[in-house]
């Protein structure tokens, strides 16, 4: 009887499972050849395509917008700290720092600054040295020792252009110049080995896979820098195997080319952190401006972490939309750096406690948009199409700051007031009623430079790029100073206008009642605001009260023509000879108003408003510098009969709001009501145009008086507590001007016997002279107080 032996195998494991790891280890070499083939394939592919990419510079070269330069004088409210400050954001390095910069230097004391312009200075290389006690600028001194009433600091930046159709905005920097939390910050929470590893964190990388494939989702990281760089260089988001293929071969390639220092300093100003308007933040330096309104240089710890924390999902992780999440991101940052050893647990702690100290959310308030927008678009107007960008230009402007983040907090928050009226006005909407909310401009110009120091141009750059503030619209009322300047140039030319014995004045009466004048053949029956007419009132107060019909029959006086022809001297260039050119039927931009508003403030003379000054290379050589262009429109003594006038509407007619809300600087503004709602304003040193209209040019149902002034007034109040505006002053008659006072029953000069004066302007020689007749009031104290017995008894 045969017996069947069964022999185990020698290794102990069954045949099957030798055969099984033969070929699991036949089909893991098999698989790693394929691997090596098609990664080789992509990393020579790719070879090409990187050499071709970095032929050109990674990044364009930003033309950048700078402000205007501020201008220091005695007797300004000012530290040490704040114009060190400045003078950092500008470029210029204090003594004793590691570099030396060529846009300048200064040496900051207890209580002195000296500053230094360099070579690539917008100013000549003359030195200052400021002395401050107190906070105030007590004195400033040239090289010599010379005292200087004023001196101009290095213009600030303000934005660059965007770099693409994509509209990306960048402020580039060099591994130097990015603070050390910063990058500590990014490497402990993005990729701890970076300037150890050789491009792949072959670890995290199969830990991700892994969990991908055990998942079932595409959501693993395992990125180094290196790889998000090479991502963001080339490739789509989008995530497959093909992808991580070939963006391993494209970060093999980048880490043999290019330092450790390098590439982070590439990946700091590639990372995409977020959107602020219509523009992508792209890199660090912008982000730093955006989210906190400083140099990234400036930069503590805690904004470090912030920033360093919205790598990941920007949108998700977004300040202003998502306070809670930033707040725990930036936290978990500060822990990451603890466990890195980048800075101790107490240094963690106590930013951890800092509140996000935000700069204003909207774009418009540090940025400029419509500005910038305005700027490009001249450029290439006066420049002709041209890459800006490529070749670095560095483009001097009008604007200032300050008052540009004025110009915005005042919109902001006058359209919350115009906002609330139109609420009211539907207080129960229709089901799928829509309410139309208004949008805004605001000018604001230095009167005797025709600078354009501040420009709003709607409500939200982010929701609309049309810009209001160059958008012709009907003029309203704003446009009536213009009549009564015309009848003012009679009086000085030494004739009478038809119908009167005496030259035009403020006291001049004229007829408010309904009227029907004649238009080309045609009838025109103009009406008041509200159907309300006044009788016979003076010049002063029809304009006051901004009267159409007193106003349009001053008109047919002076001459349609005449009145449209000095309309169009001042920039209003459709103005015609009509009836209505008289009541500002016919339109104009809000910057074409203020620059016609400088022929009243500016003495007659009359300035194109101008936002280029010099536009020069990226060593600060001179292309271009442009001159702004100016003409006498009307003699100065009109000019300030005029000013008197609107004066008047600011202290007793419609322009009143404005002193209602705040605002008790000398000034004079008109009101204007159409289907727009304007306010047109001046004081010695700051013009200001507010719009408010509906894009649709439907009746936005607001007059000027409740819609533009109150914005109108919220800006001068912000612009007046700034040390550069803040010298406002009365206005000065020229020669040839008298002032008296008049009695405000008879329209006579007034004395102690007059109950009732105010003040008014006239051409010398033109003035009353008679004194007002009123019965001495003998009656004693009680009699006064209780009205007892008669004036005069």
């Amino acid at each position: 009887m045969a017996l069947k032996i069964k022999l185990a195998h020698p290794t102990g494991q069954h045949p099957w499972a030798s055969l099984a790891l033969r070929t699991a280890l036949l089909a893991a070499g098999a698989a790693a050849v394929v691997f090596f083939c098609v990664f080789s394939f992509f990393y020579i592919k790719y070879r090409h395509i990187v050499d071709e990419r970095l032929k050109q510079p990674l990044f364009a070269n930003t033309a950048k917008i700078f402000a205007a330069p501020r201008e220091v004088r005695p007797g300004q409210k000012l530290s040490i700290q704040l114009l060190a400050n400045e003078l950092r954001e500008a470029g210029y390095s204090a003594d004793g720092a590691s570099q030396y910069s060529q846009m300048g230097t200064f040496t900051e004391g207890a209580q002195t600054i000296t500053v230094r312009p360099g070579p690539q200075s917008y100013h000549a290389q003359d030195s200052a040295v400021i002395r401050i006690g107190s906070g105030v600028v007590d004195s400033i001194t040239d090289d010599h020792g010379q005292p200087l009433s004023s001196y101009e600091l290095e213009p600030l930046l303000i934005t660059g252009l965007s770099e693409d159709a994509s509209r990306t905005k960048r402020r580039l920097m060099t591994y130097d110049e990015i603070p050390q939390n910063l990058v500590q910050a990014v490497l402990a929470i993005e990729d701890r080995r970076f300037f150890e590893h050789g491009g792949v964190n072959y670890f995290r990388l199969i830990e991700a896979i892994f969990r991908d494939v055990t998942t079932g989702q595409k959501q693993q990281g395992g990125s180094t820098l290196t790889m998000q760089l090479a991502r963001g260089f080339f490739l789509s988001p989008e995530k497959h195997f093909k992808r991580k293929v070939i963006e391993i071969a494209i970060t093999f390639h980048l880490e043999h080319r290019f330092s450790k220092k390098q590439i982070f300093e590439m990946y700091a100003n590639q990372i995409n952190l977020g959107q602020r308007g219509s523009f992508s933040i792209d890199g660090f330096g912008e982000a730093s401006q955006a989210y906190f309104g400083k140099d990234a240089r400036q930069l503590d710890l805690a904004e470090c972490a912030l920033l360093a924390g919205m790598i990941q999902r920007p949108n998700y992780f977004s300040p202003y939309r998502h306070t809670d999440r930033a707040i725990e991101r930036r936290n978990l940052v500060l822990d990451s750096m603890v466990e890195t050893g980048a800075i101790t647990k107490d240094q963690a702690e106590r930013a951890k406690t800092e509140q996000l100290h935000l700069s204003a959310a909207s774009v418009d308030a540090s940025e400029a948009p419509y500005f910038v927008d305005l700027v490009h678009e001249q450029l290439t107007q006066k420049l002709g199409e041209r890459d800006f960008n490529r070749e670095g230009l560095r483009i001097y402007t009008s604007l200032d700051p300050d008052l540009q983040r004025a110009a915005a907090d005042a919109v902001e928050a006058g359209m919350k007031n115009v906002d609330d009226q139109v609420n009211k006005m539907h207080p129960h909407p229709n089901p799928g009623e829509t309410i139309l909310y208004p949008q805004v401009a605001l000018v604001a110009l230095n009167p005797h430079t025709g600078q354009v120091l501040a420009l709003i141009g709607g409500r939200n750059y982010g929701n609309s790029q049309l810009n209001h503030a160059v958008a012709k619209r009907p003029t309203g009322s704003i446009f009536k100073p213009f009549v009564y300047a015309a009848a003012f140039n009679t009086t000085v030319a030494g004739t009478t206008l038809p119908g009167q014995d005496k030259p035009f004045s403020s006291i001049t009466m004229l007829n408010d009642e309904p009227t029907t004048f004649d238009s080309g053949g045609q009838e025109y029956s103009p009406h008041n605001y509200k159907d309300e007419y006044h009788g016979q009132v003076t010049a002063m107060y029809a304009l006051a009260h901004s009267l159409n019909n007193a106003t349009i029959g001053l008109a047919s006086e002076v001459g349609f023509d005449n009145v449209a022809a000095l309309g169009r001297e001042a920039g209003v260039k459709n103005a015609r000879g009509t009836p209505s050119v008289a009541i500002g039927t016919y339109d104009a931009t809000p910057l074409d108003m203020a620059g016609a508003y400088t022929v009243f403030a500016n003495s007659g003379l009359h300035l194109d408003p101008w936002m280029l000054a010099s536009v020069r290379t990226t060593s600060g050589d001179v292309i271009t510098d442009f001159t702004p262009t100016s003409k006498q429109v009307l003699d100065p003594r009109v000019a300030y009969l005029t000013t008197n006038l609107m004066e008047g509407v600011m202290n007793f007619g419609y322009g009143y709001e404005a002193r209602r809300r705040g605002f008790m600087a000398p000034a004079a503004g008109k009101t204007g009501t159409s289907h727009d709602a304007w306010f047109a304003g001046y004081t010695s040193n700051l013009i200001c145009i507010v719009w408010v209209g509906n894009d649709d040019y439907t009746d936005v149902k607001l007059s000027g008086a409740l819609a533009a002034a109150p914005i109108w007034a919220e800006f001068m109040k912000r612009a007046v507590l700034l040390p550069q505006y803040s010298d406002t002053h009365s206005f000065s008659p020229p020669d040839g001007i008298e002032v008296v006072s008049l009695d405000k029953a008879t329209n006579l000069l007034s004395d102690d016997t007059c109950p009732d004066a105010f003040n008014a302007a006239f051409l010398a020689g033109t003035a009353p002279t008679e004194t007002c007749a009123h019965p001495a009031d003998h009656r004693n104290v009680l009699q006064k107080i209780f009205g007892l017995g008669k004036s005069g008894e």
